[in-house]
C-alpha cells in the first residue's frame, strides 16, 4: 500500500527487454537506492512493482505484458522522470489516501490553465470509469494522491499546488500526454458490491 504522497523524482537510466521481448526491465536513479532490499514494493509512477536488483544508487524493477499494456512505463524512454514512493508502515502518517499501485487505466492531459501560482489541468478518461469519480473525493494521477475539483463524464480537473509542481513530475505535464490513473479503492469495492442490487432493480423495473 502507498499515500500518493511521492518521495522523490528518479530518473530512468535503462531499459532492457533482452530477457523477454514481452516484458521490460526498468533501471531507475533513486536517492533512496542503497536502501531497497530485495523483494520490496516500490510505486514507480504510480505503479506497484518489485525490487529485483540494487545498487548503491540504482534500482531494478520487472515490468509484466499486463502492465506495459495497462500502464505508461512501457511507452518510457531514457531519461525520463519518474514518481517514486516507498510502501507505507504502520506507523507511516498518512497524508494522502489509501492507494494501491494498482492502475485502473490511462488519462489523457486536455488542458493546463494558469491562476496565479497554480494549474488547473483537465483530463480525459474512459467513461465507463466515471462512477468512480466523485468531486472533491481522492484519485492518484502518476502516482500522487490528489482531489478532484470538477468532473463531467469523460473529464475531471484537478489544481496542482506549487508544492506538487516543483517535486513531482506533474508540474511539467502538456497536452496530449497521457498518464496512469488509479481511482479510490473504496469506491471501486463499493462499486464491485452494488452492481448486483443495481442490475436487480433494473430488471425489475423492465419487467
Amino acid at each position: 500500500m502507498f499515500s500518493g504522497l511521492v518521495e522523490a523524482v528518479g530518473q530512468l537510466t535503462a531499459t532492457d527487454s533482452s530477457k523477454d521481448a514481452h516484458a521490460r526491465t526498468l533501471t531507475i536513479n533513486a536517492p533512496f537506492a542503497h536502501q531497497l532490499a530485495l523483494g520490496e514494493s516500490v510505486s514507480v509512477n504510480g505503479v506497484c512493482l518489485t525490487v529485483t536488483a540494487t545498487t548503491p544508487d540504482h534500482f531494478q524493477v520487472e515490468c509484466t505484458p499486463t502492465t506495459l499494456a495497462i500502464t505508461t512505463l512501457g511507452s518510457l524512454s531514457v531519461p525520463s522522470l519518474v514518481n517514486l514512493e516507498r510502501s507505507v508502515t504502520p506507523t507511516t502518517r498518512l497524508g494522502g489516501h489509501w492507494v494501491q499501485g494498482h492502475i485502473d487505466t490511462q488519462g489523457t492531459v486536455v488542458s493546463v490553465v494558469s491562476e496565479g501560482e497554480a494549474h488547473h489541468v483537465t483530463f480525459a478518461y474512459p467513461q465507463e470509469f466515471q462512477r468512480l469519480i466523485v468531486p472533491f473525493g481522492s484519485i492518484t494521477i502518476d502516482g500522487v494522491s490528489l482531489t478532484v475539483v470538477h468532473a463531467e463524464p469523460g473529464q475531471f480537473q484537478v489544481t496542482l499546488i506549487p508544492f506538487t509542481q516543483s517535486h513531482t513530475t506533474l508540474g511539467s505535464l502538456s497536452v496530449g500526454q497521457f498518464v496512469n490513473l488509479e481511482f479510490d479503492v473504496l469506491g471501486k469495492y463499493v462499486q464491485q458490491l452494488l452492481t448486483p442490487y443495481v442490475d436487480n432493480e433494473k430488471r425489475s423495473s423492465i419487467q
